[in-house]
């Protein structure tokens, strides 16, 4: 895993990218770690219920949120779904950004 600054809009994000090898024709990750470091000592990690596009992050980093805050709106199949805080915490990272596909479990952000 390697870990980037990337600029969006003006604001400043930090994200971890892992590196893929296509091997025979698929894709296989080059490390077994599936959970971002700062998740397993920090955080927990809000994952997408199903592959899609963010439409709108309600949120940002510092955000206090309770359990059921709505956090993102993801377009699926046309459908926009609410994508809502499984716990009370504090937002540490937001991992995607506004018009980002994400695929299914992908993690969103790191709740604290």
């Amino acid at each position: 895993m390697k870990l980037y600054k990337v600029k969006v809009n003006g604001k400043m994000y930090e994200v971890e990218l892992e590196a893929v090898e296509e091997i025979k024709g698929s894709l296989t990750s080059s490390t077994t770690e599936t959970v971002p470091k700062e998740v397993k000592s920090n955080g927990h990690a809000v994952v997408a219920p199903m592959q899609g596009t963010i439409l709108k992050a309600h949120v940002q980093v510092g955000s206090k949120v309770m359990k059921g805050t709505k956090l993102f709106v993801l377009e699926a199949m046309k459908l926009e779904n609410e994508i809502l805080a499984p716990i009370d915490g504090t937002i540490l990272q937001l991992l995607v950004v506004p018009g980002q596909k994400v695929e299914l479990n992908q993690h969103l952000l790191i709740l604290g």
